[in-house]
C-alpha cells in the first residue's frame, strides 16, 4: 500500500443530496461546448455522480468529452481556452491501480470552468479507450444498481465526515471501492451486453 499522509489539507469536501439541476445544468455547459468545437468532439457526456439519478455528489458537474485523436485534441482545446476555459496544456493521467501511471489508456486532457462560472470538471479521452469506457459503464452501473448506489453514497458521506478539509484523503478512501465496484460492472456489461448509449450531446 502506498504511504499517504492523512493530515495534509486541502479544499473542503462536502457531499450533498441528489439534485435534479444536475442534468439541466450539463446540458446547458455541454451545449455551449458543443457550439464551441463543433465536430472536434465525438460525443459530450456527463459523466460522474451528478449523472446518476438518486446519487449523493459533490456539487460538480463533470463531463467526458469523447476525440477520435487526443494528440489532435490541440485544436479543440484551443477553442475552448478562447471562451475562458482553464488548462487542458499538458497530458495528465487517471488514476487505475492495476495499470501503470503513466499507461496510454488513462492519458487525458483536463480542463476547468471560465473563471467565476459554475465548478466544472472537463475530462477530454480518446474513443476506446480504458478510462473514456470507465467513466460510461461505472455510470450506467450505478444507475441500474440501486443497492449499490446507495452504499457507495455512504461511503462518501463518511470519508467526507473523516476527511471534511481534505479531498485528498477522501479520494485515497474512495478510490479503492470504486475500482471494486468497477470489477463488478464489467461483469454486469457483459451479462446485459452494455455499450455506451446515444444518449450525449
Amino acid at each position: 500500500m502506498p504511504e499517504f499522509d492523512i493530515t495534509g489539507k486541502s479544499r473542503p469536501v462536502v457531499v450533498t443530496s441528489y439534485q435534479p439541476h444536475w442534468v439541466d445544468e450539463f446540458t446547458q455547459i455541454a451545449r455551449h461546448i458543443r457550439d464551441l468545437v463543433g465536430r472536434n468532439a465525438i460525443r459530450i457526456d456527463h459523466i460522474g455522480s451528478t449523472a446518476v439519478p438518486g446519487l449523493g455528489a459533490k456539487d460538480v458537474i463533470d463531463i467526458q468529452i469523447t476525440v477520435s485523436d487526443l494528440d489532435e485534441a490541440g485544436g479543440l482545446t484551443s477553442l475552448l481556452r478562447a471562451a475562458g476555459f482553464r488548462h487542458g496544456t499538458i497530458f495528465e493521467y487517471d488514476l487505475f491501480h492495476r495499470k501503470p501511471e503513466t499507461d496510454p489508456e488513462l492519458r487525458k486532457l483536463f480542463m476547468r470552468e471560465p473563471e467565476g462560472e459554475r465548478r466544472t470538471h472537463i475530462h477530454i479521452r480518446e474513443l476506446g479507450r480504458f478510462n473514456q469506457r470507465y467513466a460510461l459503464l461505472f455510470r450506467d452501473y450505478l444507475r441500474s444498481s440501486e443497492g449499490v448506489r446507495a452504499e457507495y453514497e455512504l461511503l462518501k458521506r463518511r470519508a467526507a465526515q473523516l476527511f471534511p478539509d481534505s479531498i485528498d484523503s477522501y479520494l485515497f478512501l474512495k478510490d479503492p471501492v470504486e475500482h471494486i465496484i468497477y470489477e463488478t460492472a464489467s461483469l454486469w456489461a457483459e451479462k446485459v451486453r452494455w455499450s455506451p448509449d446515444e444518449d450525449y450531446l
